[in-house]
């Protein structure tokens, strides 16, 4: 496995070449989509396979690297996410603003939920204090 990229690895050895099964292409593209996503089911999708199957090729004979670079990926992917969400929670998202079928401008909406659970995905448990506690978000008062 490469040292200079984290996601590099030896594709899993099939024992035929299918062009619609784990072709080395496509492990490629699949530790790719799981990085940028996080999400095994969305990123096997995205290569065209199940999820199932993807768990399959992770356990079969040789698939050391490919496991590593999946944990790795699995990783990288979520914490685009985070760093996605706490974006969105802080700084909002453009909604276009319409009148009488015309767009006439945008506003920028904020979703509390949304900053709520990028609190709790960077927060250990405990870390935020009592203020932060679960009772204390959940309850509107």
């Amino acid at each position: 496995m490469a040292d200079e990229d984290p996601l590099a690895f030896t594709p899993v050895p099939t024992s035929r070449a299918r062009h619609n099964g784990w072709t080395p292409e496509r492990q490629r593209r699949f530790i790719a989509a799981l990085a940028m996503i996080g999400l095994v089911s969305v990123a096997a999708r995205e290569v065209g396979m199940s999820a199932k199957s993807a768990y399959a090729l992770r356990k079969r004979a040789g698939a050391e690297e490919f496991a590593i670079a999946w944990d790795r990926a699995v990783g990288s992917g979520q914490a685009h996410a985070r760093s996605t969400a706490v974006e969105r929670a802080i700084h909002g998202t453009l909604v276009p603003v319409f009148h009488r079928g015309k767009r006439v401008g945008a506003r920028r909406v904020f979703d509390n939920k949304l900053l709520v659970v990028a609190l709790r995905a960077f927060a250990a448990p405990g870390t935020l204090g009592p203020a932060f506690s679960r009772d204390r978000l959940d309850d509107p008062a």
